[in-house]
């Protein structure tokens, strides 16, 4: 069974068409969110973009034919699927395709969408098990299962869509999914861009000599038999129940207001991003079990990036915001193994959402790395985008 949702927005208009099954009432639930909240949540936030756009679920059936890990294996007999936006845009343009990180959605990039559609072909999608895509049951219990949970999704949604030669900008978790993609599939992706990706760090180079005492004492234990439990945020956020959404709220003031290292939210931003970021976190658990498979306690990857650079095949733009809490210096060890082309931006003004913090910066940024296919036709090499940095 295909189920499909198809929305095109403006700025002053918003239409929605939706065939699902009707989910209990909300206010009846320990946890008041439903698919229906994520999808009118995911509206609602993008009523902040001007470009007009179409959602879809893009059907990505069972499984790959002769794929030893299977994404779909549950009891349940729900569509899989991934939720997609496409912005309106010149045929003319690149393509690229956004990915988010850990605990986030596409719609985190609102403040992105209409400028880069001004330059691209703008497509951007939910991971399998997160935001508006859909939530199979997690049985992965190995980082090599984890891993191509996310990749072979999303290689079944790039044949779906019929997509190649496009660019791949992944943030954060993002990042490392779009790497580990790029590697598998390096002939589908002409460009890769990382917004302060996560795995290129190493516990044994990278570990500070705080983390590791911290690591050795009675708490570090404890914290570390919680991580391998593989408590989420979002378990205490369904934890809480209605009392989530405080939290989120809290959260989403603080970092993206009281405490943004740019440009802060909006009252109306805020407001909306909240919504949506709760109801995509209170939603089933699936893709966000990945955590305890793919990362070890202090976000160290178990497969670290840095490992696989050599054998990378396509050129790279890394971008870290000037107090990402992710380490540029991975990226600079990687580079030095890398034969391809490579740059290191950082932006001012911004930690680890990047693209919240500073959209100016980080728009200037993407442009720079894909001045060659904005304009093909062009040989001179832009000067570098003035308040950067290149490392």
């Amino acid at each position: 069974m295909n189920v499909q949702i198809v929305a095109v927005s403006t700025a002053e208009s918003s239409q929605l068409t939706t065939k699902q099954d009707p989910s209990p009432p909300c206010r009846l639930k320990w946890v008041p969110t439903s698919t229906d909240h994520i999808v009118d949540a995911e509206k609602h936030l993008l009523s902040l973009v001007k470009t007009g756009y179409k959602t879809e679920q893009v059907d990505i059936g069972s499984g790959p034919s002769g794929s030893k890990i299977k994404w779909f294996r549950s009891s349940s007999n729900e569509p899989r699927y991934i939720n997609t936006v496409t912005f309106d845009s010149s045929q003319d343009f690149p393509t690229i395709v956004l990915i988010h990180g850990y605990g986030a959605s596409q719609g985190f990039f609102f403040r992105n969408f209409d400028t880069l559609a001004s330059k691209f072909q703008v497509i951007a999608i939910d991971l399998l098990g997160w935001g508006g895509s859909s939530r199979p049951d997690f049985t992965c219990k190995s980082t090599e299962e984890t891993e191509a949970w996310f990749i072979d999704s999303f290689e079944e949604w790039r044949k779906a869509k019929n997509l190649t030669n496009f660019i791949l900008l992944g943030h954060s978790f993002g990042g490392y999914v779009a790497s580990k993609y790029s590697l598998k599939h390096p002939e589908h992706v002409k460009h890769l861009i990382l917004a302060g990706p996560a795995g290129f760090a190493n516990e044994s180079e990278h570990s500070s000599e705080q983390f590791a005492k911290f690591k050795s004492s009675w708490k570090g234990a404890v914290a570390d038999h919680i991580w391998e439990c593989n408590f989420t945020p979002q378990k205490l956020i369904r934890g809480l129940g209605p009392w989530g959404r405080n939290i989120v709220q809290k959260y989403t003031g603080n970092r993206f207001g009281s405490y943004s290292q740019g440009d802060p939210l909006t009252e109306e931003e805020s407001k909306l991003l909240t919504e949506y970021f709760y109801h995509t976190l209170a939603a089933k658990a699936s893709g966000e079990l990945c955590l305890k498979y793919i990362f070890s306690l202090g976000a160290f990857a178990r497969k670290p990036l840095l490992e696989s650079a050599s054998e990378w095949k396509v050129p790279t733009t890394f971008i870290y915001g000037f107090v990402d809490w992710m380490d540029y210096q991975g990226a600079e060890l990687a580079r030095k193994e890398m034969k391809v082309p490579c740059d290191i931006i950082r932006v001012p003004q911004a930690g680890h959402y990047v693209f919240i913090d500073n959209p100016s910066g980080f728009h200037e940024a993407v442009l720079y790395a894909c001045h060659k296919y904005i304009s093909p036709r062009s040989s001179e090499v832009p000067l570098f985008p003035q308040g950067l940095t290149a490392v």
